[in-house]
């Protein structure tokens, strides 16, 4: 039988989890996406292997913590959360495993897999510029690090430092340009605020539409779900708001991803590998992708959705484990640039 926890509040779940992994041929996933479309997925593979999928669904914090509490004991056996930082702190922490899949490692580009093979990116998304097109001409616009000029004062808004995606922009600042220089950039930016950092990327897109910051800086998926909504006034944010995505004259726009690995000691290893294996299948990324609003990780696999719209873009093909790599850096120099 299918378990579809939707909390992880009981603490039986692990035990039926174990229970069924004797019984049968399953597959335990912990995941912190929580689309349709990803049990479109679960069931499209157990038609195809026989596997049954079991999963849970929590914060991507709370997984992590989860499985670390539960220790040799886990009946985990793949983890899918968002922001390479995170799968790289799971791999520090001991959560995941090495596996060899040639599968994987051919489809899914470097950049957005774990060197030693413990996670790989499955959707990426991009940290664009966002902007009011009423008040703003994206001749205006061209890169990230422009943003700290001062022409573009009282216009910027943003989430706040603590947030991860702006902690993986600034690692991977610190990887390309180094500390000094990326902590200029971060006091450039600050000096540019138009409001102190407040909200989720949801509503730094709303500040644009609403013309009380011209400027602001979110991921594509967050537009993408103002755009699919089936509510008109989320349909007329996003369309009063440009989408642009920086350096594209150089090296590329920043990208994060979702993305899963084999947990240590997986009671299903065999089968956590065929699973993934299938999620970087063409049918797969298609699924995942949308569920989300993101782009596949496949480069052979199109996107589809409103993000599709957005055109294509060149990729900063920086290996995104140094969003784990260099985070404690990039919060240091938050702090010291005071972001807050």
């Amino acid at each position: 039988m299918k378990h579809v926890l939707r909390t992880l509040a009981a603490s039986l779940v692990a035990v039926g989890l174990m229970a069924n992994s004797v019984a049968q041929e399953v597959v335990n996933v912990y995941t912190a996406r929580h689309y349709d479309t990803d049990e479109a997925l679960y069931d499209n593979f157990t038609e195809q292997t026989g596997i049954e999928v079991n999963w849970i669904e929590g914060g991507s914090d709370e997984l992590l913590e989860r499985i670390n509490s539960e220790g040799d004991n886990s009946p985990a056996d793949v983890l899918i959360t968002v922001d390479a930082g995170r799968l790289w702190r799971a791999k520090e922490a001991g959560i995941l495993q090495a596996i060899d899949s040639e599968v994987l490692e051919t489809r899914i580009p470097g950049y957005l897999q774990d060197p030693d093979n413990t996670w790989f990116g499955l959707s990426t998304r991009a940290r664009v510029i966002m902007y009011n097109e009423d008040m703003v001409d994206p001749s205006m616009l061209s890169t990230y690090e422009a943003l700290a000029n001062p022409e573009f004062a009282d216009m910027i808004c943003i989430r706040s430092s603590s947030n991860i995606y702006n902690q993986s922009l600034a690692a991977s600042l610190i990887e390309t340009l180094g500390v000094e220089a990326t902590e200029d950039w971060a006091e450039g930016v600050v000096s540019n605020f138009a409001r102190e950092p407040q909200g989720n990327d949801t509503a730094q897109i709303e500040a644009a539409a609403a013309g009380e910051c011209p400027i602001v800086m979110a991921n594509t998926y967050y537009w993408g779900r103002l755009m699919a909504s089936d509510d008109p006034a989320d349909n007329a944010i996003a369309e009063a708001v440009g989408v642009f995505f920086p350096n594209q004259a150089g090296r590329g726009t920043h990208v994060n991803i979702s993305g899963a690995g084999v947990v240590e000691g997986a009671p299903n290893r065999e089968n956590a590998i065929m699973f993934l294996e299938y999620l970087a299948s063409e049918e797969a990324q298609r699924l995942f992708a949308e569920g989300n609003n993101e782009y596949p990780a496949v480069e052979s696999v199109a996107p589809s959705g409103p993000i599709a719209s957005l055109g294509d873009f060149e990729a900063e093909e920086i290996n995104v484990n140094v969003y784990g790599e260099n985070n404690a850096e990039a919060v240091r120099m938050f702090d010291r640039a005071g972001w807050r």
